[in-house]
């Protein structure tokens, strides 16, 4: 088959397009015939190296994607060959504390497709079949790949947002950043952005974005006093880390939230510890999701409440040129390979 994997960590050289052998489904699992990949941060980090978390070379990248079901494994009892399905990548042990608790994303062994296993970026990839769950009908391919579970953990789950207050998203562009925006907008949120581009300030807005802010200008959390009439927002949701999470610290109202599902910029923040607790701020820690919040969130797709932000579809054969893209932060939206 052919995959996108490399053989060593390094940088974007280290990328390849060859043949790898078909895997086989073991039990509990299902061969997947994918028809469209999506990009994440997390596929920079896999292939640059993650202290702790060692891969088998070669290792193909990608954790989010969907297609159709080729062969099943032994004690496989809801899927069959043909079904066409997204994958959940978040993998369980199903039976420690937290899985009992149905906090799946919190489970002792916890693995992600793509990141500790062999991803998508292939014409075929094994999953277990708890992973594999029915397609939306009416997405396309390039769609379905490119649910927004991160997102919705952190807005639903976590920070529980309720309509009518307000979020503010760092570094509009992203594809957990996009994909937040149009959730926040689907639950009845307002939802101020931060961006160091005028055109990608412009484009939130036109997908409902009710405010915009220059970030590369300085001290955003003045402006987003200015706004809010010096009360800040409710909600923060910070991926970017080092270079901005002091400044949405002092962005928070009182009793305020702050969400983070990643640091493209550094884990090691300068930190005002004074005013989370005279604030009584809430730090949010999020990956991935459940198998609930999976089917919640393909519910809300089905429904026609949601749709994917697609910023541009690459062929598989050029990854390499889509990952360098993801990497410049010149997407608006998620990043798709289509698999042929």
């Amino acid at each position: 088959m052919k995959a996108v994997f490399f053989r060593r960590h390094g940088g974007p050289d280290v990328i390849e397009y060859g043949d790898l052998p078909v895997p086989s489904p073991g039990p509990g699992q299902v061969l997947v015939r994918v028809r469209a990949a999506a990009l994440n941060h997390l596929d920079i980090f896999v292939r640059r190296g993650i202290p702790g978390i060692i891969v088998a070379f070669p290792h193909i990248l990608g954790s989010d994607g969907a297609g159709v079901v080729e062969s099943v494994g032994p004690g496989v009892t809801c899927l069959k060959s043909g079904d066409e399905v997204v994958l959940n990548p978040g993998i369980d042990c199903g039976k420690c504390e937290f899985c009992l608790k149905g906090e799946h994303s919190l489970c002792v062994s916890f693995h992600l497709i793509g990141e500790h296993i062999a991803g998508t970026y292939a014409e075929y990839v094994v999953a277990p079949e708890i992973n594999a769950c029915p397609k939306p009908a009416g997405l396309s391919w390039e769609e379905a790949a490119a649910f927004p579970l991160t997102a919705w953990r952190m807005l639903v789950t976590k920070a529980c947002a309720k309509p009518g207050e307000t979020l503010l998203i760092i570094g509009i562009g992203s594809g957990v950043g996009v994909a937040a925006l149009r959730i926040a907008k689907a639950l009845g949120l307002n939802v101020l952005v931060t961006s160091g581009s005028a055109d990608k300030l412009v484009r939130a807005k036109a997908l409902g974005a009710d405010g915009g802010i220059d970030h590369s200008q300085g001290a955003f959390s003045r402006e987003v006093r200015r706004i809010t009439g010096k009360r800040g927002v409710d909600i923060v949701l910070d991926s970017v880390g080092k270079a901005t999470w002091k400044e949405s610290i002092a962005s928070l109202a009182r009793g305020g939230k702050l969400l983070t599902c990643g640091a493209t910029t550094g884990s090691n923040p300068e930190e005002d510890i004074a005013r989370i607790f005279w604030n009584q701020l809430t730090v949010y820690g999020s990956t991935m999701g459940t198998h609930a919040e999976f089917a919640d969130m393909l519910g809300m797709f089905r429904e026609g409440r949601l749709s994917p932000v697609i910023d541009s579809v690459f062929p598989l054969s050029q990854a390499k040129e889509a990952l360098e893209r993801l990497e410049e932060k010149r997407q608006f939206g998620k990043i798709v390979l289509r698999v042929d």
